[in-house]
């Protein structure tokens, strides 16, 4: 479970990386087998959301780690990745107010991550 937990933190760290906003972690463990953990967050504009996107995609590949599934990258809008444990969800603004995951999973314990200090999952 640890190393999952270095996951989720280094795909936070990603997000920060790429100037992404309002990202928060979801701990779903105990609601869903879908994932443990549901990271979630926001770009500006379909670029921006690729951009995220592709760097989590790169610091996880060069810790060995590949999604099991990616999909929504050709339109940019909402981006998933699929690690097992981790579900990460990449979204454009409009898209993520609109879909309001954090309201569709409102029993989860969240954990927000920002300006530069990342809470510990």
């Amino acid at each position: 479970m640890e190393k999952i937990k270095d996951l989720v933190k280094l795909i936070a760290e990603a997000c920060e990386d790429e100037k992404a906003i309002d990202i928060t972690v979801l701990n779903v463990h105990d609601l869903t087998v879908l994932a443990d953990y549901f990271v979630i967050a926001s770009g500006r504009s379909v670029i921006q959301v690729r951009s995220i996107v592709e760097h989590i995609e790169e610091l996880l590949e060069a810790a060995g780690v590949r999604p099991l599934r990616r999909a929504g990258h050709g339109e940019g809008k909402w981006v998933v990745l699929d690690y097992g444990s981790i579900i990460v969800h990449v979204f454009r603004q409009e898209e993520r107010e609109y879909y309001n995951l954090e309201n569709l999973w409102g029993d989860a314990q969240v954990l927000e991550f920002g300006s530069g200090e990342a809470a510990r999952p």
